[in-house]
């Protein structure tokens, strides 16, 4: 089983300088953050590792959001609680 709470490094690479992070995987940046701002992007690839992906750069970077799946969609529960239906480019407040 996965670790969840820590990125591997097949197929993604990190970026961080200062306040900016990057979180790529394949040719995606699938987790931005900018300063207080955060953007999820699938690419087009809606998929279990995408997702997975997604949570361990939450966890690994504190980022606090979690990306789920129900009845074939995604969702994002966001640092505020909120629980918003995914889309590519997403963004929402860290804080």
């Amino acid at each position: 089983m996965p670790r969840m709470d820590k990125l591997s490094t097949y197929r993604t690479t990190v970026v961080e300088n200062g306040d900016d992070l990057a979180v790529t995987y394949v040719s995606t940046a699938i987790v931005k953050r900018n300063g207080n701002k955060i953007t999820l992007d699938s690419g087009g690839w809606e998929t279990v590792t995408t997702k997975r992906k997604m949570n361990q750069a939450a966890r690994q970077f504190a980022l606090g959001y979690g990306v789920y799946q129900e009845k074939h969609k995604w969702y994002v529960t966001t640092p505020k609680g909120e629980t918003l239906p995914f889309y590519d480019g997403i963004t929402f407040d860290r804080y």
